[in-house]
């Protein structure tokens, strides 16, 4: 039930998004084989020479460390072929909050580039666990 109500919300969310660049841009990341059936939903905000990131994640793998942390890359590239090492890293904080079972997780980052830049080539936004819990990707999606 819990994860056919956050998926309504996503499919809900994922309806309002947008691609311009003048605009924010909602985004669904698909969960990597270790968090199968698990959603996600990222929002890019461009902000002056910035883009705020802010994501919802329906849940991590069992057994993951509480708190949650979790990492957060832009990469250069789609998912199915990402660059080496990440363009940007978005960890000066890696907290997330969690308000409830059925919550899920919620984290903001933010990145040192402007949204139009990301979007002039192939990006892509993963999600990963910490190095303590396997440091495996947990979700990615493909900047519009």
């Amino acid at each position: 039930m819990r994860t056919l109500i956050l998926s309504a919300l996503l499919l809900t969310l994922a309806g309002c998004a947008g691609s311009s660049r003048d605009e924010h841009v909602q985004m669904r990341l698909q969960a990597s084989p270790r968090n199968a059936g698990q959603i996600a939903q990222a929002t890019l905000v461009p902000r002056e020479a910035q883009t705020d990131v802010t994501a919802f994640v329906s849940g991590v793998p069992m057994g993951m460390t509480l708190p949650v942390r979790l990492y957060a890359f832009i990469y250069s590239g789609h998912c199915g072929q990402l660059d080496a090492k990440p363009a940007y890293e978005l960890n000066n904080t890696v907290r997330t909050s969690h308000k409830g079972p059925l919550d899920g997780w919620h984290l903001s980052r933010s990145a040192k580039v402007p949204l139009s830049t990301l979007q002039a080539t192939p990006h892509a936004l993963v999600l990963r666990a910490p190095s303590s819990d396997g440091g495996q990707d947990l979700f990615c999606g493909d900047i519009p």
